[in-house]
């Protein structure tokens, strides 16, 4: 018996010997950076908790989910990018529903040029044109010659033609890591803001970099001057104002053209949206942990929990959430469900009749009336 006892005491030793060297020295993809995370605020304030964007109405895209992106078109029709690659179009009530485009990738953000041509940001192919009926070509993949967009998110297009977008990661890209979601785990558990601004000129067919150092840059929109850049830096719940004619500037140099708008937000900011009478719609796709901000200052351990299940991640529980800024910042609005029914809410669309909510895995494309 005892030599038994003995003997499963020195397996059970082994296997937690085991157990521990795997999880300090299995090999991950990071490199855990450090950083110092506000405390979160909470739902207080502008963000006082409320129930305005319960009960959304629903207009069902068979077969398609994921209306991660949603604007509307010079043709007054409804356009919203999804999960499959496949960009839907609409009437605004829902009906008359075809695809208008598959670029083979996954778009997560687009808008329209002078032209009527869609500009797509498609995270695994690059910065993308798309005609009236569907003809998709590639605009720019690269800056230079060797420096590949790896992960474009968002994108804006200035009324002189003038294309900004973000590439959210140079260290992970979706068509390497298997889909945008995981990219953006790596991207923002890593913490090393690779996350950047650029622009693109359709006349000479270049490519530069506005701005670099953002934790995930993600969302973003133009001042109604143009004088300005608003983009979203989701791994550290903030909204920068940045300028366009910034040259690779790197957004923690202290420099004025490129000022923190909105800090410490209590989620993770999206997509960014101008909607009706001066507004910018941001959406929050999930609020924060604070149990992931408590590990903002502790990367060995962050790269822990990337040798354990997904399912253990510090992610914060759904809870849907839409608000609009004026262009100093100001919350004017705040909807928010904190049943989370309506799925990781990535952002808004607004017209005169009705406020579409986007989402990133959502079986249907929401709306409030106006």
């Amino acid at each position: 018996m005892r030599r038994f006892l003995i003997r499963a005491g020195l397996a059970v030793l082994v296997v937690l010997i085991g157990a521990a060297l795997y999880l300090c020295l299995w090999p991950v993809p990071i490199k855990a950076a450090a950083w110092s995370a506000p405390s979160p605020p909470g739902y207080v304030g502008a963000h006082a908790s409320n129930t305005r964007l319960s009960g959304l109405g629903r207009i069902e895209v068979a077969g398609q989910f994921g209306p991660e992106h949603i604007a509307i078109g010079p043709d007054g029709d409804v356009y919203a990018a999804m999960t499959s690659g496949a960009i839907i179009r609409m009437h605004p009530d829902g009906s008359d529903q075809r695809i208008f485009a598959r670029t083979g990738g996954r778009v997560l953000g687009f808008a329209f040029d002078a032209d009527g041509r869609m500009i797509a940001s498609d995270a695994m192919a690059g910065l993308l044109a798309i005609t009236a009926d569907g003809e998709t070509s590639v605009l720019t993949n690269h800056v230079g010659v060797d420096d590949p967009i790896g992960y474009a998110n968002s994108v804006v297009v200035a009324k002189d033609g003038a294309i900004y977008f973000t590439d959210s990661s140079t260290r992970f890209a979706p068509s390497v890591w298997g889909s945008t979601l995981e990219a953006s785990v790596l991207d923002v558990l890593e913490q090393s803001a690779t996350g950047r601004v650029l622009a693109y000129d359709p006349k000479s067919g270049t490519t530069r970099i506005v701005a670099h150092g953002l934790s995930f840059a993600n969302g973003i929109a133009l001042s109604a001057d143009e004088r300005s850049l608003f983009v979203n830096e989701t791994g550290r719940y903030r909204i920068w104002k940045i300028d366009p004619d910034a040259k690779d500037l790197d957004v923690a140099s202290g420099s004025p053209e490129a000022l923190v708008l909105v800090d410490n937000l209590p989620g993770y900011p999206d997509n960014l949206m101008r909607g009706r009478d001066g507004r910018i719609w941001v959406g929050l796709f999930r609020p924060r942990n604070p149990a992931a901000d408590s590990l903002a200052d502790k990367p060995f351990i962050r790269e822990i929990l990337l040798r354990l299940p997904r399912s253990m991640l510090p992610l914060g529980k759904p809870y849907g959430h839409v608000f609009a800024i004026d262009e100093s910042g100001r919350v004017v609005e705040d909807l928010q469900d904190p049943t989370g029914a309506y799925p990781e809410t990535t952002g808004a669309t607004e017209t005169d009749t009705r406020l579409f909510i986007h989402s990133l895995h959502a079986d249907a494309i929401g709306w409030l009336p106006r």
